[in-house]
């Protein structure tokens, strides 16, 4: 291999085992001659896209394409770019752009599913995806996607099915293991989310809504917290048990039973209110993922 291939490489292989600032740090080495290959073009757009620094992935796709020309990944990346900036219909135009060159590419229907999912075009995000897992049913996007998709939808429990499945297939992605870690929220299991939360974060320690993911599932953990448990599990059907109870108690003349029923409940949400923000001063500098 030539020395310009070698480094190439490289960048590569810190990409796959996500380091996005050393594969910059290496990109930047390159000769001139190198600096403006096509390849090179990508590698950058895929680590800034890695680092969601979407203003640099939008710069890095123009020049390349202003550069290369025509490119199915680099039209993808300003694509997504795009569509992190609110910019719809122009990463529309990318993404099929994107697709008119690549029309079989698993990537860019997920990317192309996720702005139609975005702007609350379900059905053909459903379509796309359909076509991506046709060719590649196990590619993480896909997994990602179908997701994203579900809960688009309101329907949880395929969200959950398929997140299980992204996480048997793939354990130690940081993607599965965050949406793992938001299922697990959701089900006020704060514990088994922080767990996740934390291991997505060692995989993949750029990503700050990871790491803040992590940040906030560690508080809830604290046992200062753990009376808290059954309302971030039921959530506003606690209040409703809690009020449904004081309402029957009175219907049945038992105020004095209501009235600490009520006291305990009165006790209880001023904890909720009163307890994070006290835990979060407790914990703050001596976390770490």
């Amino acid at each position: 291999m030539t020395a310009p291939a070698d480094q190439l490489a490289r960048v590569v292989g810190l990409l796959e085992m996500n380091r996005p600032e050393q594969a910059l740090e290496e990109l930047a080495r390159l000769p001139g001659s190198v600096a403006t290959d096509p390849h090179v073009y990508r590698l950058r757009a895929v680590a800034f896209s890695t680092l969601d620094r979407w203003d640099e992935v939008a710069e890095v796709a123009r020049q390349g394409l202003a550069e290369v020309g025509p490119d199915a990944e680099l039209l993808g990346r300003l694509g997504l770019a795009l569509r992190s900036q609110g910019a719809f219909a122009p990463a529309e135009r990318a993404l099929l752009d994107a697709l008119a060159l690549e029309p079989q590419d698993p990537w860019l229907l997920c990317q192309y599913a996720d702005l139609c999912v975005t702007v609350g075009q379900t059905d053909k995000a459903s379509r796309l995806l359909a076509r991506a897992a046709e060719l590649a049913p196990e590619d993480p996007a896909v997994y990602a996607s179908r997701i994203q998709l579900a809960y688009a939808r309101g329907d949880d429990r395929a969200a959950e099915r398929v997140t299980r499945e992204f996480l048997g297939r793939y354990p130690e992605h940081p993607a599965a293991l965050a949406m793992h870690g938001g299922i697990a929220v959701e089900r006020g299991r704060i514990g088994d989310a922080h767990r996740s939360f934390g291991r997505a974060v060692a995989h993949d320690p750029d990503d700050p809504d990871y790491a803040e993911a992590a940040w906030e599932t560690r508080v809830y953990t604290h046992p200062l917290l753990l009376p808290l448990r059954p309302l971030y599990r039921l959530g506003i059907r606690m209040w409703l048990i809690a009020v449904g109870s004081i309402a029957v108690l009175n219907l049945a003349k038992l105020y004095v039973a209501a009235l600490v029923v009520a006291l305990a409940w009165l006790l209880y949400s001023l904890w909720s209110w009163i307890a994070p923000p006290l835990v979060r001063r407790l914990v703050r500098g001596r976390w770490r993922p």
